[in-house]
């Protein structure tokens, strides 16, 4: 499913070779015309990237230089090879090949396995996720849902990154990365995946990669084959390439040129999945004579929310930020971005839901309106407050448009429909196409009114409303269609995956956004230990939570609003702070090197949300939060003096970034409650809140670490010390507590 946009659904084909030219800036023309040699696009969000690549495919077609067959353009997601491929039949290139990295190679390994190999192709297997289980417990290893699913991704990573399974524990030391078990034994278990796999004769989807990239090195003939094939590449979103893509496509190349990449390291946001951007970076180091042109002209969004963007990367460090690129809007002034702060998360989502209602009541669409938060989990609060407030809403992620059994329905019965002509009493009184559409998809339990409420019922009755919206526009781009060619579109377009607009507040994740686009969006949750997320640690970890943000906040044309609640649920300690990344930004704020945030474009108040957070000072924290002194020591965050007494407790200002384990948190808060009951005593004699809050940031190992935390003396740590470290190491404290008594 893909959001709204305000383009034409059908537009003409353009008569002429020079005609696809028409509307292009000078440097998407310039995208467009470069045809020859290697050709590197470096385009920021919003800049028009897939309509320059698109028009320079269709132009080279339309000129006579590239015959259509030889063109293979790659993208990461299906959905993004279906919109190419809708652009290119529509600018009359619909020859060329648009298609994924495994797409592509799933073909040519099925088409030359007999003769590199022999025999059938394997069995390809669609979910590894049980025979990875089947392997752990060979291993001896048991896995719960989660841990499954860490360690099948795992797997997946050290496949795309060419890691075998001998090397990934040093693999992983050297790359700093957080294995989901002990290195050790993930990779006993991807060995013995590796091992099943081959017992059942069945092959996943990295080896379809791998076994491409086998055969291409193997038999030249095979890649001299290939090579003869495709002699034009282009690779859209070229920053999460993986090296084993990268591989592939050098061998589908060999000593040609003829490559153009399109990305933008500001947007690397998948390296878990082994994606890096260090291809798009040295681009210009491999290819010399390369033509480099930056698309910087943002079409999609206002010059507030292009400086709100701008300003997130000028704090960036590492190697991408060296090349960020600098938006410049191109649309006209909007409304400042909205800086919210709430009590709790309940708060947060039913003002976010209120906000949503307000704008739709203005006229803004549902579905051009989005919730992006950083994980899934956090959908929920979201999903129970827009159905409170009545405003319908959309998960993305679910099944995909064209696959919903409401909508096969509706293609069967359209089909019928279309079949019996003027046979079919159905049509009777039905005058024109969209009211012959409203006519047969009434007998599948379309009526003009939405039902009320959400669900199964409203989540059908959206998807049938959207093939009448998706009629309406056929018909007035082609006055005079039938029913007949309105079914023909409809399966180019299943065929292409171009879903039309479910009409509904989409709740996404931020991850899970990439790639689309909002009149009105909410990034919500953003607190430190949320975003950035807590399990990011090194530097680059941390940078590429920043780009995150950046990817949520360049999703939105007119309307943004940035929120963080104080506390998980109401009446809970006011404990969490809004994301560094918005210091300097946000007002109030200042910025690591000390600037305060400006006002100017992208500046913008920041007020309390409601729901008991009280107003909020100068420096963006409720007034009710600040403490008087009592006593001097040194913040280990800032150096700043602490005169609070909790604030010395966690040794850290209020204000200061907190990286505390909120999950640990929790787990110690639970257990304190539990631990209270069974000792006859308020929940604060066993530790205080602010101790908790200190265990949680410090994640203490040893016996030391915890004792010199303030607050827990000798007397506690020997009562409650092995439980406490035992829940830090992710145990629930119980087995540790046996072993303790309460009498110290």
């Amino acid at each position: 499913m893909t959001s709204a946009t305000h383009s034409t659904l059908f537009p003409r084909v353009p008569d002429t070779a020079d005609a696809v030219l028409d509307g292009l800036d000078p440097e998407q023309r310039e995208v467009a015309t470069a045809l020859r040699g290697p050709v590197c696009v470096l385009a920021g969000a919003g800049t028009g990237k897939t309509r320059a690549i698109t028009h320079r495919i269709a132009y080279g077609v339309r000129a006579g230089i590239l015959q259509p067959s030889s063109v293979l353009a790659v993208t990461f997601t299906n959905r993004a090879a279906g919109e190419m491929r809708g652009r290119l039949r529509q600018l009359g290139a619909g020859g060329v090949q648009a298609r994924t990295f495994h797409s592509a190679a799933l073909r040519q390994l099925q088409y030359f396995w007999p003769k590199a190999v022999g025999g059938d192709l394997p069995r390809l297997l669609e979910r590894k996720v049980q025979l990875v289980a089947e392997a752990a417990a060979r291993c001896g290893l048991r896995l719960d849902r989660n841990e499954l699913r860490d360690v099948t991704s795992e797997i997946e990573w050290a496949k795309v990154t060419q890691t075998v399974p001998a090397d990934y524990p040093a693999v992983v030391a050297k790359a700093q990365r957080d294995a989901p078990r002990d290195p050790a034994e993930v990779a006993k278990v991807y060995e013995t995946y590796e091992e099943l796999k081959r017992e059942r004769t069945v092959i996943d989807f990295e080896d379809v990669l791998l076994l491409t990239v086998g055969i291409l090195q193997d038999r030249h003939d095979i890649a001299d084959h290939v090579r003869r094939q495709y002699q034009h590449f282009v690779v859209d979103e070229y920053q999460d390439v993986s090296p084993l893509q990268q591989r592939l496509l050098d061998l589908w190349l060999g000593d040609r040129d003829s490559l153009c990449v399109v990305g933008d390291a500001g947007q690397t946001i998948y390296s878990f999945t082994g994606a890096t951007p260090d291809h798009l970076l040295n681009f210009r180091t491999r290819h010399p004579g390369a033509t480099v042109v930056k698309l910087v002209r943002d079409y999609r969004s206002t010059p507030q929310v292009v400086h709100l963007a701008n300003g997130l990367l000028a704090q960036a460090t590492g190697r991408a930020a060296e090349h960020r690129l600098d938006l410049v809007s191109q649309r006209g002034s909007g409304p400042e971005p909205a800086f919210v702060e709430y009590a709790d998360e309940p708060a947060e989502a039913e003002g976010t839901a209120r906000r949503i209602r307000d704008l739709i009541a203005a006229g803004v669409p549902a579905g051009e309106i989005a919730v992006l938060y950083r994980i899934n989990a956090q959908s929920e609060v979201y999903e129970q407050a827009l159905a409170d407030a009545g405003v319908p809403y959309q998960l993305r992620g679910a099944e995909r448009f064209f696959e919903r059994p409401e909508v096969r329905e509706a293609g069967v019965a359209l089909r019928g429909a279309a079949r019996a002509g003027g046979n079919d009493p159905l049509l009777d009184h039905a005058e024109g196409l969209p009211a012959e559409v409203r006519a047969v998809l009434s007998t599948k339990g379309w009526r003009s009114k939405p039902p009320a409420g959400s669900g199964a019922v409203r989540d059908r009755w959206e998807s049938l409303a959207a093939l009448v919206r998706l009629a309406e526009d056929f018909e007035r781009a082609k006055p005079g269609a039938t029913l007949s060619d309105l079914v023909a579109e409809l399966d180019e377009r299943a065929a292409a995956q171009h879903a039309p607009t479910v009409q509904g507040v989409t709740l996404a994740s931020l991850h899970s956004a990439k790639g689309l686009e909002w009149d009105a969006v909410f990034l919500v949750g953003l607190t430190e230990g949320m975003m950035p997320i807590t399990y990011a640690k090194t530097d680059e970890q941390i940078e590429e939570e920043r780009r995150l943000l950046y990817v949520g906040v360049t999703r939105a044309r007119l309307h943004l609003a940035l929120s963080w609640s104080l506390s998980r649920s109401p009446g809970s300690r006011p404990g969490r702070r809004p994301t560094r990344f918005l210091n300097g930004l946000r007002p109030g704020s200042t910025a690591p090197g000390g600037r305060s945030a400006a006002g100017g474009p992208g500046g913008a108040g920041v007020w309390s949300g409601g729901g008991g957070a009280g107003g909020a000072g100068s420096d963006g924290r409720p007034v009710a939060a600040r403490r008087k002194p009592r006593g001097p020591a040194r913040c280990r965050v800032c150096g700043k003096t602490l005169t609070d007494a909790g604030e010395m407790k966690l040794m850290r200002c209020d204000d200061c970034p907190s990286d505390m384990d909120e999950a640990l948190y929790e787990r110690l808060h639970d257990w304190r409650a539990v631990r209270a009951r069974e000792i006859g005593q308020p929940a604060y004699c066993v530790f205080t809140d602010r101790t908790l809050m200190a265990i949680a940031e410090a994640v203490p190992v040893t016996e030391g670490e915890l004792a010199g935390i303030s607050g827990v003396g000798a007397r506690k740590l020997g009562r409650f010390g092995a439980a406490v470290l035992d829940i830090c190491a992710g145990g629930d404290g119980r087995e540790a507590e046996a072993t303790t008594t309460d009498e110290v």
